[in-house]
């Protein structure tokens, strides 16, 4: 050993090599993270070891001079981790890269690929592509793209032309080299040199590890704390390199997964229920984790070369301790100069590995000389191996750029070749080559790999997805070329996986939000991800690359293959210049995923994807010819007939078979299910996540239609949604508390669609129109259910009824059947927010069948022509009617939910008074007798409910709308009980008196809930009714003062109420303005009661003053008049127009108004007007002229205008037409006017 390597320092990076040893990741460890820069270098360099499955390293053993190599250590070829695979070349394991090394690391970093990392290779790939311009050798690697990600594999064209030879595999490859590239190829050996070289390098490590130059073993223990453990432990993944024999090695390299049956491999349950993206499924067993499938390597390292980020995998051995805690340790021939090869190579190494300094032993012949030791930075500055760091740093961007631009199809496979000793660098598309040569697809070894790897990445991402939706469109690209990959007969688990994937990309649940509104047709994307659309655009940035004159440097039509070839690096020194080649083509950008705001389009993009993936899985299990046929003797079930004991009794099974569902299900998991499928298989998960996504898909589809009002449709969508579920469950062992809640969801819906038909039975024919159809898809989909269940568990909830009380029925058990889920052990935890809502509806339907039955009692007692008893028929429906409604305010009640609770107490009221109605007695003749007592418990019961609904609303604030509603019906049921009181009086049971105070209660309760004060629509009705309630009353004390005797103090109370009444009844007429027959009857009355107490009267003064008040009272009959008159002109206004039938003349009294004028009652009225009239005229006439005392002026003037109007009034014509008539009498009373004093005593 020389002086020098002694007294050097380790230099400016030794504490951050010595935090690498020292922090070297154990076994149990998946990543561990020690960076640094290249210090006084001109390039930027920082490595970060993501995992070492090294132990910690140790001092090398310094040999002594003389020291002979070619002689074997006594532990020259055992198993050490501290070497790895680096000390074990000579017998078989090639120290170059296996054929799938950058897909072990991928599939171990999954997190890294498509984004993080431009390229993941072995390091010795990244030496050779960094080496090309100084290289005279060949240069074979295979590239794929995943994402911004590049993965490169060395491509042994001997491995494989020799492989070829022995399968076929590889053939049309073979034929296609020897045809353009090497005519006369044939299978190089490796010289004795070669071998001879390996030999002493593994030797010469042994002896570094064992320490004392002797042929002795290393003790056994040494390697018991790190790398037993660590072996133990990693022997799945991570194995040392010596594992078999050099023949078993050999054959291992060469590529099998075209022979290899994925089924056994690959192995997944719900991809986006896994927490973590170690706990994802193997995807390969070990027979092909051999073949390179898995991480060989001892570290991994993320390399970042300038702005360059690699995955690099590295077995170079590293030694450390002592005044040197990180050093590579190389051996090298004495008599041979370093190269710039060489050189590169360690500085390289150096760099990726994070190790500051170089530990050089020389040889002569096989016997050590000496050692030297040499820092990175200077390793490019030795001499006979100079080189600029600069020029490699340009040569990795531009091989980068190259292949970025021109690997541009995920999936593909690339070939980057050069051969030996050319300047010329050809890239070729393996797999459009294939398809070319009309080989199968399997025919490419790679294919099987990349489609896994696209497949991982996507999985990792949907992960992800989770929070951050940007990623959709990338891991949907990802998943169409997984797809278009593979062979669904060779890989249907991948397939259907990856379909699965691409269904739950489309969010169901909620709308979509963000940036994935946009969709694709909108957008500017530069990369649809449409195949047609993608393909073109690399053709078109092909094209554009080949005709730039800035880029002129690489064209497909240099030599004799160019046709064939991507694209051609013209000379290997074009790479040495700065920035020649620039990637113009856009890997990806943010991920625009194609999200139609259309759910129905959403739904059916996820039914296509589910089919996919149902095919893939009904392929692997049986055929058809093995379904069990159907049994000619077994009869099929019909739908539902008019028939109401066989309806019921159908459907109470069919009710049972809702409410199965709901429980856990106990299924045998040791046998197959109906279609030979294995439980707890693959198969079987998938078809239990496919089914699911189906029957939500169909869920959302009938939500849909059903908001569009397409009952037909929504049925037939939730008919489809409840076979994937009835087929969910027979696969399934138990049904999760997710699964239980969704199927509640769906059972609502399905009665809510039930109902709607049943509210609509006009549109029946479109509706089983829309219900009859079905698409080929839904045809598809439903014979993959058929193979695993008969898929008639819900028939009788979904099939289009067409008796609207069926349909009722139906929704109401569907409503039931969610509500006992709901409650259920397995939900009553999870499905609290639920609960109310399928409450509402169950109340909401016990109301609508309420209704239903109500009505058709109504109409029962409508049709009944004589009303002498009530009908057996009619008391069902009332007690089935209060019965729902009994159990709706339940419902109701239980969720605190007071209006609907006052609006099915306010319909409880309403079946009362239908009640009351029904034991109202009515003879042939249309004559009703005496108010029962029936008659009376059932508006008093109504009474009761009504005033319920009002306790329930408590206050108007609540909901005006219903607290108004209730309000009138109690004081409806309120006026209707004290008129039929009044006008069929129980005088048989009762007396008189008593009948007077219950009608005067009743009247009095119905008017305190007449609100004249809220200005609303039913303000009018509340005055007409008020002003009936005052007409009726004050009839009703006129009654009793005429009736009176005796008491005298009663009959003044009578009087004053009875004035008191009909002053108010009149008032409310004349506001109203559309009561003239109402006003006029009144104030007729009015004065027949004054008129009735002046005679009574004796002295002359006295009974002048009672009819000058009655003359009063009689000339306010003029607004009534003033009302008809004007009713009467529009009505003869209307007939004079063109076109309207009759002529000019006043309508006949027989044939009615068109104006909504009682004539009729007109008539009657005006009959009892006029001799009242006449008759107050003549007797103040009379009275006035025999007055004793003298009479003033005023006097004399009101006796002339009476004797005047009184005139007039005897001659008018009693056979003028009604409407001369009205305006005669409207003339007469206004000239009354102004002597009566009463112009404006009702005009406010």
């Amino acid at each position: 050993m020389s002086s020098s390597a002694e007294d050097r320092e380790p230099g400016t990076l030794r504490d951050n090599a010595a935090e690498e040893s020292s922090g070297a990741t154990c076994a149990g460890e998946s990543s561990s993270k020690h960076e640094s820069a290249c210090a006084g270098s001109e390039i930027k360099s920082r490595a970060v070891v993501k995992y070492s499955a090294a132990p910690p390293p140790t001092s090398y053993a310094l040999l002594q001079e003389k020291t002979d190599l070619k002689l074997p250590p006594a532990n020259w070829l055992r198993e050490n981790p501290q070497l790895g695979s680096a000390g074990t070349t000579v017998l078989g394991s090639s120290s170059k890269s296996k054929p799938f090394s950058s897909f072990g690391m991928a599939y171990e970093f999954i997190d890294c690929i498509g984004d993080d990392v431009d390229v993941v290779s072995d390091s010795e790939n990244i030496k050779k592509l960094l080496k090309i311009p100084y290289s005279k050798s060949h240069v074979s690697m295979a590239v794929h793209r995943v994402g911004r990600t590049l993965l490169l594999d060395e491509l042994d064209i001997q491995e494989l032309f020799m492989r070829s030879s022995q399968t076929g595999d590889w053939a049309w490859l073979k034929e296609f080299y020897q045809r353009l590239i090497d005519q006369k190829w044939q299978r190089k050996k490796k010289s004795k040199e070669h071998w001879y070289q390996k030999a002493i390098l593994s030797k010469f490590l042994y002896y570094s590890i064992n320490g004392d130059g002797a042929a002795e073993p290393v003790p056994d223990n040494l390697n018991e704390p790190e790398g037993g453990n660590e072996a133990e432990e990693y022997s799945s993944s991570w194995p040392t390199a010596f594992t078999s024999a050099a023949s078993d090695i050999e054959d291992s390299d060469a590529p099998k997964q075209g022979s290899v049956s994925v089924d056994t491999q690959f192995a997944l349950g719900q991809v986006t229920s896994v927490p973590k993206e170690q706990n994802l499924p193997m995807l390969f067993d070990e027979g092909e984790s051999s073949q390179g499938l898995r991480n060989d390597f001892v570290r991994n390292i993320m390399w970042t070369f300038e702005d360059i980020h690699m995955l690099v995998g590295s077995n170079m051995p590293i030694f450390g301790g002592g005044r040197y805690p990180a050093v590579s340790l190389r051996l090298r021939d004495n008599n041979k100069p370093i190269n710039i090869l060489t050189g590169i190579d360690y500085w390289l190494d150096n760099l990726m590995c994070n190790v500051p300094e170089l530990v050089m032993c020389f040889h002569v012949n096989g016997i050590v000389q000496k050692y030297e030791m040499i820092k990175t930075e200077e390793i490019p500055h030795l001499e006979n191996s100079n080189f600029s760091t600069r020029v490699v740093k340009d040569i990795a961007q531009n091989i980068l750029s190259f292949l970025k631009s021109n690997c541009t199809k995920e999936g593909h496979t690339y070939w980057l070749f050069k051969a030996s000793g050319s300047d010329i660098v050809k890239l070729y598309d393996l797999t459009t080559l294939c398809e070319e040569a009309e080989e199968e697809k399997c025919q490419n070894p790679f294919t099987l790999p990349v489609a896994v790897l696209l497949y991982r990445v996507a999985s990792n991402l949907m992960l992800k997805a989770r929070q951050n939706r940007k990623h959709y469109g990338t891991i949907r690209t990802l998943l169409l070329n997984c797809v278009k990959l593979l062979d669904e007969e060779r890989h249907p688990q991948i397939m259907a996986s990856a379909h699965y994937m691409l269904s739950e990309l489309f969010q169901l649940d909620e709308p979509p939000k963000g940036d994935a509104d946009e969709s694709l047709r909108a957008g500017g994307s530069e990369d649809s991800y449409s195949d047609e659309e993608e393909e073109e655009e690399e053709e078109e940035e092909e094209e554009l690359t080949e005709d730039s004159d800035e880029n002129c440097s690489y064209s497909s039509s240099s030599l004799q293959d160019d046709s064939k070839a991507v694209a051609v690096i013209r000379s290997v020194w074009e790479l040495s210049v700065p920035e020649k080649y620039k990637s113009t083509h856009q890997i990806r950008p943010s991920g625009v995923f194609p999200v139609s705001q259309d759910k129905e389009e959403r739904c059916r993009h996820v039914l296509s994807y589910v089919l996919k993936g149902l095919k893939a899985v009904d392929g692997t299990i049986k055929k058809e010819s093995d379904l069990p046929a159907a049994d000619p003797n077994t009869p099929i079930p019909l739908k539902y007939e008019d028939k109401s004991a066989t309806a019921a009794c159908a459907a109470e099974q069919g009710i049972s078979l809702l409410l199965d569902r709901e429980r856990p299900l106990q299924v045998d998991q040791k046998h197959p299910t109906r279609s030979g499928m294995i439980p707890c298989s693959w198969q079987h998960r998938m078809k239990l996540q496919l089914f699911l996504k189906a029957s939500k898909a169909y869920y959302v589809l009938s939500d849909a239609a059903t908001n569009l009002l397409k009952y037909g449709r929504a049925l037939r969508y939730i008919k489809l949604s409840l076979q994937c579920y009835d087929a969910y469950c027979s696969v399934s062992g138990t049904l999760n508390p997710h699964v239980l809640q969704f199927h509640s969801q769906c059972l609502s819906l399905c009665g809510d669609i039930q109902l709607m038909l049943a509210q609509n039975a006009n549109n029946r024919a479109a509706y089983l129109e829309e219900y009859s159809y079905q698409t080929k898809a839904d045809q598809e989909i439903l014979h993959s259910l058929q193979r695993e269940s008969s898929c008639q568990a819900f028939s009788m909830a979904t099939d289009l009824a067409m008796d609207p009380e069926y349909q009722l029925f139906v929704s109401s058990k569907c409503y039931e059947a969610a509500y006992e889920l709901v409650i259920s052990e397995a939900l009553k935890d999870d499905a609290t927010d639920q609960l109310p809502q399928v409450l509402k509806r169950l109340g909401n339907i016990r109301n609508e069948m309420g209704v239903y039955h109500m009505n058709q009692a109504a109409a029962m007692q409508t049709e009944k022509e004589v009303k002498t008893s009530v009908s057996i028929a009619e008391q069902e429906m009332w007690k089935k009617s209060f019965s729902f409604f009994e159990k709706g305010i339940k419902d109701f009640e239980a969720i605190a939910d007071s209006t609907n609770t006052a609006l099915l107490l306010c319909n409880t009221g309403r079946l009362m008074r239908i009640c009351a109605q029904a034991h109202c007695a009515v003879s042939a003749d249309q004559s009703r007798g005496e108010f029962s007592p029936e008659e009376a418990l059932y508006y008093n019961k109504a009474i009761d409910y009504y005033s319920r609904a009002l306790k329930s609303l408590a206050s108007r604030v609540n909901h005006p709308a219903v607290w108004d509603s209730v309000n009138w019906e109690l004081s409806t049921t309120y006026f209707t009980l004290a008129t039929l009181l009044q006008d069929y009086a129980p005088l048989s049971r009762k007396a008189q008196e008593q009948i007077e105070r219950e009608v005067t209660e009743a009247m009095m309760k119905s008017l305190k809930y007449c609100d004249l004060q809220t200005e609303s629509a039913r303000q009018p009705l509340y005055q007409y009714r008020a002003a009936t309630i005052h007409h009726r009353l004050a009839s009703m004390y006129h009654s009793c003062y005429r009736n009176q005797v005796g008491d005298e103090h009663l009959r003044k109370q009578h009087r004053s109420l009875a004035e008191l009444h009909y002053g108010k009844a009149v008032c409310l007429f004349v506001s109203l303005k559309d009561a003239p027959c109402e006003l006029l009857r009144t104030l007729l009355e009015r004065v027949a009661f004054a008129e009735f107490t002046m005679a009574g009267q004796t002295s002359n003064a006295a009974k002048l003053k009672s009819l000058t008040g009655a003359m009063e009272l009689m000339a306010e009959t003029r607004w009534a008049f003033q009302l008809i008159h004007k009713e009467l002109l529009e009505e003869q206004m209307a007939l004079m127009e063109p076109g309207a039938a009759g002529s000019a003349q006043s309508p006949d009294v027989a044939g009615g108004s068109t104006s909504g004028l009682n004539l009729p009652e007109v008539m009657k009225l005006i009959a009892v007007f006029e001799p009242s009239f006449s008759f107050l005229l003549l007797q103040l006439i009379k009275l006035m002229t025999t007055m004793k005392r003298k009479p003033s002026s005023k006097d004399e003037e009101r006796l002339k205008t009476y004797k005047n109007v009184y005139s007039k009034l005897l001659r008018a014509e009693k056979s003028a037409p009604l409407l001369s008539r009205v305006e005669l009498h409207t003339e007469l009373l206004q000239q009354l006017t102004p002597q009566t004093g009463s112009d404006d005593t009702h005009s406010r």
